[in-house]
């Protein structure tokens, strides 16, 4: 039977005695009661989002479930892809993204918003949905090549990025903490301080720069899937996944299967990748560093670039050969020309020039070119610039588009080369940089110079006021990134 408090004890409560009050003596104020707990249960924990719906707090037990139960496979998952979690993957995806095979517009689907979700959402629960070919588009690389690229249909968007969302609640708690490329929390720069870091702090005398020769589509969908299942036990979500795989390709009008590798563009793609690759080569190159390696080894992996750096000439050397060995067993090739093992470190400079050997070689990550240099005092300084071959196409690019643009107002001139240099320096401004930042605001300032000089035959602009007329459009070149160091102790403290 429960209790019902009459009235002589909530008159109890109202005239409780402050702290440290004597019993027999009065007090001037009686404590304030305190409020009632009733009905606290139906209430949000959170607080309400734009679309008048609380968030959802299942993602968050199943990040704790996964990370409780590191082997526990998980056999209902689709419900979580409700009509809220689809309406936050649409308003999350690019407005001016380029439609895929269906021609539907962001703008296309917004018109009809709740009608199309509820009916995605519908066809999603009841198996009916079915994912459309992707539009294969080739972009240029920096080195000349074109690199493939798919075009999904919106909805596929959608409802790949509500499926990756629900995913990464489970293998974020997985995924080994060298792992950096397209996960949350984590970008270029975390894997780049990370290395830095590694590099200076560990002795590390060699390093191994590994390239998988086209990863993407030489990803084995069977293995794949085996691997999903080791955690994944809702095979809806599975299905959904290989509806995506073997969906297929559409360039130039021409329907092609997809029996290997993931579509590049994808918004799943990402993901899959980790999760071949977390399987691949993560968790064995994290037991091959605890059992077999004599010395020190340090691992950074953004994607299908990895950068391995060893102690020991030997162990580095075995580890390749077994590296190839682990990778052809799942369908992967190390690229020739790419991968190389190269000495490095604060004494490679010494024992090459006691060989009679030139200086260290360098290697690229990410953007950057990485060298072996030494700082004022001295001391051994890792030092990063910007690779040489994106420095040129970004200046080609520039010049292209100045060519378009050359009869365009000074302030529209302005404003865009102002936006292009801030965007490079973003990425770019790291420490041991400011030659190269420097170097493309020269180089900026000059392409305006001559574009403007060739509006007219008669042009009287001089060098002295083109620098003038660029210090008001074009940033100061300065550093913005902190030292590595400085960030990875903030994010990463130990």
């Amino acid at each position: 039977m429960m209790y019902e408090p009459e009235k002589s004890d909530s008159a109890i409560v109202a005239v409780k005695l402050a702290n440290k009050a004597a019993v027999s003596k009065a007090v001037a104020e009686p404590v304030e009661p305190r409020a009632g707990t009733k009905g606290n249960t139906q209430q949000s924990h959170t607080r309400r989002t734009q679309c008048r719906s609380s968030v959802s707090q299942r993602l968050n037990r199943v990040r704790n479930a996964a990370r409780q139960r590191r082997c526990e496979k998980f056999t209902a998952l689709l419900h979580h892809m409700d009509f809220d979690l689809l309406l936050e993957s649409f308003l999350a995806l690019k407005r001016g993204a380029a439609a895929g095979v269906d021609k539907v517009t962001w703008e296309d689907y917004e018109a009809q918003l709740e009608g199309n979700l509820q009916d995605l959402h519908k066809r999603i629960h009841s198996g009916a949905y079915r994912a459309l070919p992707v539009t294969r588009v080739f972009i240029p690389k920096a080195d000349g090549r074109q690199r493939p690229l798919g075009i999904a249909a919106l909805e596929d968007k959608i409802v790949q990025r509500a499926t990756v969302a629900v995913l990464n609640a489970i293998y974020e708690e997985d995924f080994l903490g060298f792992s950096y490329g397209f996960r949350p929390k984590r970008g270029q720069h975390d894997a780049l301080d990370a290395l830095s870091v590694a590099i200076s702090s560990t002795p590390v005398n060699w390093i191994l720069d590994a390239d998988i020769k086209g990863f993407f589509d030489a990803v084995n969908q069977d293995w794949l899937i085996r691997f999903l299942r080791h955690r994944i036990g809702d095979e809806r979500i599975i299905r959904l996944v290989q509806k995506w795989l073997k969906a297929g390709v559409l360039e130039e009008g021409q329907w092609q299967s997809s029996d290997m590798g993931t579509p590049q563009g994808a918004v799943i793609s990402p993901l899959l990748a980790n999760i071949y690759l977390h399987y691949v080569f993560d968790l064995w190159a994290k037991q091959w560093r605890k059992r077999e390696a004599k010395g020190k080894v340090i691992v950074v992996r953004y994607a299908d670039d990895i950068v391995m750096g060893f102690e020991l000439g030997t162990d580095a050397r075995r580890f390749l050969d077994v590296m190839r060995e682990r990778f052809a067993q799942f369908g992967l090739e190390l690229h020739g020309e790419k991968t190389r093992l190269i000495e490095f470190g604060r004494f490679a400079a010494y024992r090459r020039k006691r060989r009679g050997l030139g200086k260290p070689e360098t290697f690229t990550f990410l953007g950057f070119t990485f060298i072996c240099a030494k700082s004022r005092q001295g001391k051994f300084l890792l030092w990063r610039k910007t690779r040489a071959d994106r420095m040129r196409a970004k200046l080609v690019e520039i010049r292209e588009q100045m060519r378009k643009r050359m009869h365009h107002t000074l302030p529209e001139q302005g404003a865009w080369l102002g936006s292009v240099v801030r965007g490079f320096n973003a990425y770019h401004a790291v420490p041991t940089n400011s030659r190269s930042i420097g170097a493309l605001r020269y180089h900026v300032v000059e392409i305006w110079w001559k574009s403007l000089r060739r509006r007219s035959q008669k042009s009287n602009l001089t060098w002295d006021r083109m620098t003038k007329l660029a210090a008001i459009w074009l940033p100061t070149p300065r550093i913005l990134h902190p030292w590595p160091q400085q960030r990875f102790a903030v994010k990463y403290p130990r």
